[in-house]
Order: C-alpha cells, then structure tokens, then sequence
C-alpha cells in the first residue's frame, strides 16, 4: 500500500518563550495576587501554529533560536508532536512570558526579554534556513525577534525566501511587522490593533481598517488577513475581500487564538484548499480554541461541526 505523504511546511521562532499561564478572578495591582489554576509549556508564536500544524497532520520541520539552558520542555513537546528539530542552540535560556487570564476573559502578558544573539548563532541560522528552502516551499516565521535580530535582517529572510519562490505566512508586529510588509511575505496577520498602531490612527469602523489593509496590499502582498477577536476575520486577496464571522463561544482563554488562525489559513494553504473553505476552516478552529487554555486541536469533529456555523460575506 503506497503511503500518503504528508504536506511539509516549516514553522520560525526566533523568540521561543517558556509561558507561564495563570487563571485568577481579578488582578489587583500592589498586593498578593493568588492564581487559582496555571500551567507553563512551550510556546512562542511559531511554536503554537508548528503543534496545531503537527495535529491536524503536517510534515513539521521546526527551526528558529533556543536558549540551550532551558531546551528540555521543547525538546519533548517536538518529539510528542513527531516534528524535526532544526533550532539552532544559543546560550542561555529561552525567556518566560508570564499570562494572566481573569474570569472576564480579559489577558494580560508580561513578556521577559529573549535570550541575546551573537554574529554566529545568526549565520548557523541562515544556513539551516536556506537549506530547508531547498526542500520545502511554505515557511510560517512567527513572533517577536531577540536581542540581536533587527527588523531588517528579518525583512532579508522575508526577501531571500519570496525571490526563491517561496510562501512565507508572517506574523510579527511593531518594527519587524513594519520591516517585513516591504519584503513581499506570501500573506500577513495583522490583528485589528496591531494594524491600528502600524497606521498610527484607531479604527472607529471596519471601513477604515479594510482601506489600511489595501494600503498593506498594494505593497505586493498577496494575502492580507485581518483577525478582529469576537467579530471574526477578514481576508483582502486577488479575489477581492471575504468577511467570516464564527459563532458566539464560551471563551476561557484567548491566548494562541491568533496563531491558531495561523495555522489553520497555512493548512488550507498546504492542502490545495478554496479561499472559502480555508477561511471556513481556519476561523472555526481559532474560534474552538478560545474555550481551551493552551493550543491544540483535542477534537477536529468539534471544529468541523463549528465551520458548518461560520458565516462568510463577500
């Protein structure tokens, strides 16, 4: 019996981060805040579509900067997920992110600084990036970038990779969100605030968001995704825009629900999918992933059922 292959996509942390997740009734700034429930696991923005990705069944070459001090916890969750390990060690340890969910839903981060990046550990990266481009045609690079890595070097990968062919899906903010729209990624997903401090002005409607997302567009980016929490998503492409509005849901946490989208508009992609049906798709798993602390895909029915809910408009 022939076997099927699986399709290959390779996911880019250059920050990974250790989160250190905590659910509590209300924070109380100055005094003793005591956390009801918490967990920490592996995370950074890569790392989250790369475990979602491995679920629903890709091929995963994970790759990117890990500090070597604290590797143990992704060394096992890669191996859980049976994804190949191409991060490139640097010294030191990988940062904590510490996230506080209150019992209204509301989130707030406490990002540490990553791990510091030398001249070497940069070119051990680029040579594993571009060999892996040898072999692979789709790249997600996700998340914030360490000490070391400036905007523009991260915008040359984006260039490098595009003048090869290459889809790249990017999901920065700030400066390298900035550096990377002018280094023609496949597609970016900017969520509604992100865009906002990008353009410098806050949104009073979605009118004056799609005209700043057309403005992203016409620098040559073939996919411009907007996520706007509860009120869905929107996708500006050649076939014009596309507006998916999920269910309401019970949502425990919304951490990873933006790069749970990621994943899914990736595994769309890799599957040959309609822009509809991966927006379906991709929306509804986002969606399920705000009733669960922690990113996975624990039941695709579950998603499947919720995609048959999601309502699309031109």
């Amino acid at each position: 019996m022939q076997q099927v292959l699986k399709p290959k996509v390779v996911t880019v942390t250059l920050n990974p981060a250790l989160d250190l997740t905590g659910s509590l009734q209300t924070i109380s700034l100055g005094t003793v805040n005591v956390v009801e429930q918490g967990n920490l696991h592996p995370a950074g923005k890569g790392v989250n579509v790369a475990k979602v990705l491995a679920e629903l069944g890709a091929d995963v070459t994970v790759t990117g900067l890990l500090g070597a001090d604290n590797q143990e916890p992704f060394c096992q969750l890669f191996e859980k997920m049976g994804a190949t390990d191409k991060f490139v060690r640097v010294a030191g340890a990988s940062r904590i992110n510490v996230k506080l969910v209150e019992k209204n839903g509301q989130v707030s981060d406490i990002n540490f600084p990553g791990v510091a990046v030398t001249a070497a550990n940069i070119l051990a990266f680029e040579k594993t990036l571009f060999e892996l481009a040898i072999t692979h045609d789709v790249f997600v690079i996700a998340g914030s970038l360490p000490q070391g890595i400036t905007p523009e070097m991260c915008a040359n990968w984006l260039e490098k990779l595009h003048q090869l062919g290459k889809k790249v899906l990017f999901d920065s903010s700030k400066s390298a969100l900035d550096a990377g729209l002018d280094a023609h990624p496949w597609l970016v997903k900017p969520n509604d605030e992100e865009l906002a401090e990008w353009a410098g002005q806050v949104f009073e409607t979605p009118k004056q968001c799609m005209a700043i997302a057309e403005k992203i567009a016409a620098k040559g980016i073939t996919n411009v995704v907007v996520s706007l929490g509860a009120k869905g998503v929107m996708w500006l492409n050649h076939e014009g825009w596309l507006q998916a509005q999920p269910p309401k849901m019970d949502v425990v946490s919304t951490v990873g629900a933006g790069d749970t989208l990621v994943a899914g508009l990736c595994w769309g992609e890799i599957n040959q999918w309609s822009k509809t049906q991966s927006l379906q798709f991709a929306t509804a798993l986002s969606a399920v992933a705000v009733t669960q602390v922690g990113v996975g895909v624990d039941d695709i029915n579950k998603v499947n059922n919720i995609a048959q809910q999601v309502i699309l408009t031109q």
